[in-house]
Order: structure tokens, then C-alpha cells, then sequence
């Protein structure tokens, strides 16, 4: 019919390098490269359109059957979109320390009311407030809050926090003694836990394990202090990916105590019950103090888990046999 118009489409638009997004109608595809060339300062040669969505380009008859506000990437010849990845892979690649974003990210959740989005948004602000490559108490104040004065670097306070939990392992052995009634046995027991004392001081607790200024080989974590949970205990890694930089700022501190350095096979269930039955049939002296030492204390039956993958049921593993005496010692 003459004199018939073409309805107008409003949609919000936008261009890749910028996240604002500007209303534009138009009736048809054409008409929309023209305002939104002109509006974004895109050449209009070679430009196209794209769903913000899922990236998918835009032809006339798609154009037609778009939904009012629909939104979509105005783009240059060359440019391409790949769907809203796009923005998450560029928020990866922003400076962490950014005070636009931070900004950007607090007004967000002070004005959100959805629980899951505040939960989200309140996960975004913690990992974008990282002071992870400052290292002394001068230059992190907040970092420090709560902590003894006479730490005066991230990293000393790591290592100390990494020979406390070792120490309280072996606080367990000494106190596994209380249990056993033979005289003899006890003082035998007694003095195997001296010389695994004695490793321990000589390997200063294995501290090195949270302190990120140590060789590669001696850390669990990366030069800029991110840890990775390696899997629960019958698991080679972690499905879920955890991760945790509890040197970039306090709150990351305080969650790392929830992380676990977990027996594989387990310290009270199995290795301590197991040297202590050793000991039964020989004396400390024809133990394999080396291999019981390893299984409390080091990474050889230790992993570093989220406390989500830190399973607290029986594990069901055993020593070996074979390591558990000097070699030729063994009845």
C-alpha cells in the first residue's frame, strides 16, 4: 500500500573498543551502518554488524527480525566479535589495579540487589584489589592488619604461616604418645619423634613451601605468590580449577587459612599408628625415619587443597612395607 512506512527498530549499539552503549533506530540494516558509522566514528566502508551475544553478523533479513533493544557491536572492516568472551577476555587483560574499574565495579554493587550478582560482582572487586607486587609492610598496610609486628615482608609472614601448620603436625606425633601404655614403646616412640624434631629444624619447617621468594623448586606457588589447588587426594589435579593469591590483599590472606595442606596417606589414621607398630618388633634405631619423615612432613604426601576438595573421610591407603624399616632390618 502507498504511503505505508517501515516500522523503526530501536537497538543499543556500541563499538569494540568502547562499553557504552547508545540507543539508534532505523528500519533497516543499511540506515543502521549509516547512524552508527556517524554516531561511533567507524568508517562506514567495510563495517558490519554483530550480536553483542554470541557474535553472529547481521543481514538485512536478520535485522528484521530482531527484538526491540537488541544489543549490538558496531564494527570497522577488519575488527571482529566473537560474542560477549570478548569483554571477559579484555577485563582478564585490564590492569588489576585499576581505580576506573574498581569504581565501576563498587557502583555496580552498591546498587544490586540480586544475591547471586552480588556474590559475583563482590568476587570481581576482591581479585581486582591486588597488591600482589608490593612485598614490605610499609607499602601494604592493610595486608598486614592483625599481624604481629615483627613481620615486615608478605613473604617472611608466608613462610611462618607454612611452619605453623608444620608444627602443628608435629605437635600431633609428640602428643600420640599420651596413647600408648608400654613404657618401653613410649620411650622408644619418644625418641623417634626427637630426630624427626631434629629433621624438621634442620629444614626450617618447610616453610619454603608459602614463601614466594624461594627457587621454583621449593614453592607451591608461582613468583607472584598464586596458589593452585592440586586435587583431593585420590585426584592428579583439581577439577574446578581453584586458585588463590593470598599475598594480593588481606581477604585473600585470611581465605588461604581455609586451604589445607593434606595428608595423602593419612597422619593419624595410617602413618603414625603404622610407626608405632614399628616400633613394636625394632627399635628407633632400625626405623626408616626418612620415609616416615617424608609422609608427615613434606610434599611427597602432602598437597595443597581448596578446602572444597579436602575429603575428610578415610582414605584407605597404606605405607610401604618395603620402606618402612632400613634396608636389611626388616624381619
Amino acid at each position: 500500500m502507498f504511503g505505508l512506512k517501515k516500522k523503526k527498530k530501536v537497538v543499543k549499539i556500541r563499538s569494540l573498543n568502547e562499553t557504552k552503549k547508545y540507543g539508534v533506530a532505523a528500519t533497516s540494516l543499511k540506515e543502521l551502518l549509516k547512524k552508527g558509522s556517524k554516531l561511533l566514528q567507524v568508517p562506514l566502508v567495510g563495517s558490519h554488524i554483530s550480536l553483542y551475544e554470541d557474535g553472529t553478523e547481521l543481514t538485512e533479513d536478520y535485522f528484521r527480525s530482531l527484538p526491540d533493544n537488541a544489543e549490538l557491536v558496531l564494527l570497522a572492516m577488519d575488527e571482529r566479535w566473537s560474542g560477549f568472551v570478548c569483554d571477559i577476555g579484555r577485563l582478564l587483560d585490564t590492569d588489576r589495579n585499576s581505580d576506573l574499574l574498581i569504581d565501576a565495579a563498587k557502583g555496580l554493587l552498591s546498587d544490586e540487589r540480586s544475591p547471586k550478582r552480588r556474590r559475583l560482582l563482590g568476587d570481581l572487586l576482591l581479585h581486582l584489589k591486588d597488591s600482589s607486587e608490593t612485598e614490605n609492610r610499609e607499602d601494604d598496610e592493610d595486608w598486614f592488619q592483625g599481624i604481629d609486628d615483627r613481620f615486615k615482608t608478605k613473604s617472611a609472614y608466608m613462610k611462618y604461616n607454612c611452619e605453623s601448620r608444620i608444627r602443628g603436625y608435629m605437635k600431633e606425633v609428640h602428643s600420640y604418645a599420651q596413647t600408648i601404655q608400654k613404657p618401653t614403646l613410649k620411650d622408644e616412640y619418644k625418641k623417634t619423634a626427637e630426630c624427626l624434631v631434629m629433621q624438621l629444624k634442620s629444614d626450617k619447617y618447610n616453610g619454603c613451601y608459602f614463601n614466594r621468594k624461594e627457587k621454583e623448586q621449593n614453592r607451591l606457588c608461582t613468583q607472584e605468590g598464586w596458589f593452585s589447588c592440586q586435587g583431593a587426594f585420590d585426584h592428579d589435579e583439581c577439577k574446578s580449577l581453584h586458585s588463590i593469591n593470598p599475598y594480593g590483599n588481606r581477604e585473600s590472606r585470611i581465605l588461604f587459612s581455609t586451604w589445607n595442606l593434606d595428608h595423602g596417606i593419612e597422619k593419624k589414621r595410617t602413618v603414625i599408628p603404622t610407626l608405632v607398630e614399628a616400633l613394636q618388633k625394632h627399635k628407633s634405631s632400625n626405623i626408616n625415619l626418612d620415609y616416615f619423615y617424608k609422609l608427615l612432613f613434606t610434599r611427597e604426601n602432602l598437597k595443597l587443597v581448596h578446602i572444597v576438595c579436602h575429603k575428610k573421610g578415610a582414605h584407605n591407603l597404606l605405607c610401604d612395607k618395603r620402606k618402612i624399616y632400613k634396608q636389611g632390618k626388616r624381619k
